[in-house]
């Protein structure tokens, strides 16, 4: 690994587990990112091992608090709401030009959430339970304008409902007595998506390797009156559906959408060039039943799956308010 001290611990992925030798965190949508602090001064590490130090000058305060310290975390950018926003870190994370790191930090600072603690005064402290260096993290204060320590919860399922409810992408759990394991992905740590559903009236589809390579979705722009055959006024699109469309779901697909064929996009704006390039517009009436984890701040839908055609739910239904944890 160039350059980093260590390599980071991986969670595996699976579901919330229960009973009392568990702890949980929440899952921020950010970067991973070690901060190896000593007497020269503080290097910051991506989970690559590539050196991000110059990427996030907001962080230069931190040594003042530690002298000599490795710590383990997450690089995080919440936007106005307090969310985090993958879609607004991205601009900040391969920065390596001192004086626009320097402006972004300004208009758009990170938060470095930090949940463990692997070295402190010379001491290794991987070998010690996830109990007790949490409680050495927490000891520590490290409470500053860009960095904190986000709480653990012994509550498993709240933790997953209090994420759910403030957007968050998920919760990790960790065993109360586990070790940190440098560069492994163990059971000792899960991590838990959470994902939404939400049902999207289709405006078109892109041909693929398949007849249906992913499908144009979107919600009504606005209330209001619909036509004879149900189908409603320009959509706000919401990105490209291709997962979860299997030979079944495509011939289901392709028989209620091709009667609906249109020369016209939909939509209430033109779509980026990517999606649109080669797609085959229909009128908005078929309402599809989506799975996905987030939405970017301009609508997007992020990892996206088909699960099924909604023929008991009519377009005009469909509104921003339908999400629901899945």
């Amino acid at each position: 690994m160039p350059g980093g001290p260590l390599r980071p611990m991986l969670a595996t992925t699976g579901e919330l587990p229960a009973g009392p030798g568990w702890r949980y965190e929440f899952k921020w949508d950010g970067v991973r990112a070690l901060a190896d602090i000593s007497g020269a001064g503080q290097q910051l590490y991506a989970r690559s091992g590539a050196e991000i130090t110059v990427a996030y000058p907001e962080l230069a305060g931190l040594p003042r608090l530690l002298d000599d310290a490795l710590l383990d975390g997450e690089m995080v950018l919440l936007d106005a709401s307090g969310r985090p926003s993958f879609t607004a870190l991205a601009e900040r994370m391969h920065v390596r030009d001192r004086g626009r790191a320097a402006r972004l930090a300004a208009t758009a600072p990170v938060t470095y959430m930090i949940f463990d603690l692997l070295r402190l005064r010379g001491a290794d402290l991987t070998g010690w339970p996830y109990h007790d260096r949490r409680h050495a993290l927490e000891a520590l204060g490290l409470v500053g304008p860009a960095w904190t320590v986000p709480p653990s919860f012994a509550d498993g399922p709240a933790t997953r409902a209090a994420a759910a409810e403030h957007g968050l992408e998920g919760v990790v759990a960790k065993r109360h007595d586990s070790v940190y394991r440098p560069g492994a992905r163990s059971p000792d740590w899960v991590k838990v998506k959470i994902e939404l559903t939400r049902d999207f009236v289709v405006g078109g589809w892109r041909p693929g390797a398949r007849r249906i390579g992913g499908l144009l979705v979107g919600v009504p722009a606005h209330k209001g009156p619909v036509d004879a055959a149900g189908a409603v006024g320009a959509l706000r699109f919401s990105g490209r559906v291709g997962g979860g469309i299997g030979s079944a779901a495509e011939r289901a697909l392709l028989a209620a959408l091709e009667p609906l064929r249109t020369d016209a996009p939909p939509f209430d704006a033109p779509l980026p060039r990517e999606d649109a390039r080669g797609a085959i517009w229909v009128r908005p009436e078929i309402v599809i039943e989506v799975r996905y984890g987030q939405q970017t701040p301009d609508g997007r839908l992020r990892f996206p799956r088909f699960l099924r055609i909604r023929p008991d739910v009519p377009a005009t239904d469909v509104s921003e308010e339908d999400a629901d944890a899945g």
